[in-house]
């Protein structure tokens, strides 16, 4: 680490997210420095404040023409693909909260723009280092499932439970509009932590939309910019090789998704692994075996801590838990392991993961090619459901090329 020069950091983005990364990667030893920008220029000016960063921007334009080696970028869903394909096009490396993008065509240009440019672009997908998603991939490396014919993921977080004041914060006035995102257009935390741990990627898709009925303004086809108004989805995937995948993305749903809103389960022809709210189970012909306490994550700060201030209580949660016995928590820089970790202590992951790849110039474990597999099975499942869950085929960009 010693050898390697340290890189300079612009955050795009300084709401309700981007605050517990910008602590983190100006904590990094291989960042230099981290600046910010937003559209609205106090938020980035409290941000800048608040953890002691190296300054703003006026705007996305002025960070871009600056020497600023990389950006990470923390605004609206469907923007991100529009801002990583200028990032890159300015020589920036890309760290893109999710999704990747909410298009087939977004996606194609994100990955020919990074294979033109050999810049570094990492999706930050938090599935990816869960717990769950830890426990499986070792016992996939390890053998243990045998060949795995069957996974489910969930993303199940009620719209009550702290979207509606996260909508308003992002939103604005308007924010019913976007508040009506389409469940499958944001699919990542289902699909990345079964292909996550088991690997491959989908062919096709069969997907059903449950169209919503409260009748609030939100996921109303009349009011959406997205012209949505399911609030449920679930998705039936072929996979690569054989075998099946299945995932749930709900809105509107009776469940405590502050305990747990991802979840997963692997079915091998030798073993399986199976997680509810609160347990989990490995199960093999012999028997089963409780391992719950292995993916159970420790709180590394308050509820109440200052820095939350800003988020709505039933969010909370997510922003505070830390690493579980099935994390490596060894490979992590000393000045990452003091800080507040979130989302099942993937945050110190996705920080050092993105650094390293920057840094020695090697791919990211969620790189373009992977986080196209994350991403585009939900946009054609998206597609399915408008038409009524007709099969439809799900392209694929490759493997990464290794670098």
């Amino acid at each position: 680490m010693n050898n390697v020069s340290p890189f300079s950091l612009g955050i795009v983005g300084a709401g309700q997210f981007s605050g517990q990364f910008a602590k983190l990667f100006k904590a990094h030893p291989l960042v230099s420095t981290v600046q910010v920008t937003d559209l609205l220029p106090e938020r980035a000016a409290d941000l800048n404040a608040q953890y002691d960063l190296d300054g703003t921007f006026d705007s996305f334009d002025d960070l871009l023409a600056s020497d600023v080696d990389a950006v990470a970028i923390f605004t609206q869903r469907w923007t991100h693909a529009p801002l990583v394909l200028k990032a890159l096009d300015a020589g920036k490396h890309v760290y893109s909260a999710v999704p990747m993008a909410i298009s087939v065509e977004e996606i194609e240009q994100i990955i020919a723009k990074v294979t033109e440019t050999g810049l570094i672009y990492m999706m930050g997908e938090t599935s990816y280092y869960n717990p769950a998603t830890v426990f499986a991939r070792n016992k996939v490396a390890d053998g243990a499932f045998g060949r795995i014919f069957y996974a489910e993921g969930d993303y199940v977080h009620d719209m009550d439970l702290g979207f509606y004041a996260a909508y308003q914060y992002s939103g604005g006035e308007d924010w019913k509009r976007t508040a009506s995102y389409p469940p499958m257009l944001y699919p990542t935390h289902s699909v990345g932590g079964v292909l996550g741990a088991i690997g491959g990627h989908a062919v096709s898709v069969s997907c059903i939309g449950v169209r919503d009925d409260r009748g609030d303004g939100v996921f109303d086809r009349e009011v959406s910019m997205f012209d949505n108004d399911f609030s449920n989805a679930s998705a039936l995937f072929e996979l690569a090789g054989g075998g099946s995948m299945r995932i749930n993305e709900f809105r509107r749903v009776g469940y405590p998704s502050h305990i747990r809103e991802s979840r997963f389960r692997y079915f091998g022809t030798e073993a399986s692994f199976e997680e509810t709210v609160d347990y989990a189970v490995w199960q093999d012909k012999d028997g089963a075996t409780n391992i719950s306490e292995q993916v159970e994550t420790v709180p590394t700060m308050s509820l109440d801590d200052p820095s939350l201030a800003g988020i709505d209580p039933a969010l909370r949660d997510a922003f505070v838990s830390g690493l579980a016995p099935v994390h490596d928590a060894s490979r992590l820089p000393a000045e990452l392991l003091a800080l507040p970790s979130g989302h099942e202590g993937s945050h110190h992951f996705l920080v050092d993961d993105f650094v390293t790849a920057v840094a020695h110039g090697t791919l990211p474990p969620v790189n373009a090619w992977e986080a196209a597999r994350y991403t585009l099975p939900g946009i054609v499942a998206h597609q399915s459901a408008l038409q009524g869950g007709v099969r439809l085929p799900v392209p694929d960009f490759g493997d990464a090329p290794q670098k």
